[in-house]
């Protein structure tokens, strides 16, 4: 069985905020580490039937960067559950809700 790595190193500051967030991976056929100012991963845990969440952000990530930080997430989501699923009605229904919300963050920076 081939095994595949994905390794994320967060460095703290003296209040244990992330400050950055490096991140390299086996399979890009790549040997760099690159950098990232957020990261969103859900894991399913099938024994608790539940899902697992690690959020973080650096604290030099702008507001408006997180605000379309969430706009990419909600949108890429709909294509993976599409993909996942099948389900093309309810993944266009995530897609337009992501683009109303995408609206109304706009409409906040005016």
């Amino acid at each position: 069985m081939k095994k595949s790595e994905i390794n994320f190193t967060v460095s703290l500051d003296e209040n244990h905020v992330p400050e950055r967030i490096d991140w390299s991976a086996s399979d890009t056929g790549e040997d760099e580490t690159k950098e990232a100012k957020a990261m969103i991963i859900s894991l399913w845990d099938a024994k608790e039937n539940n899902t697992l969440r690690i959020d973080l952000w650096t604290k030099d990530m702008m507001l408006d960067e997180m605000k379309h930080f969430f706009y990419q997430s909600i949108i890429t989501m709909s294509d993976t559950y599409e993909r996942a699923t099948n389900d093309k009605e309810i993944a266009k229904e995530m897609r337009e809700f992501g683009k109303m919300i995408g609206e109304k963050m706009v409409g906040e920076n005016k």
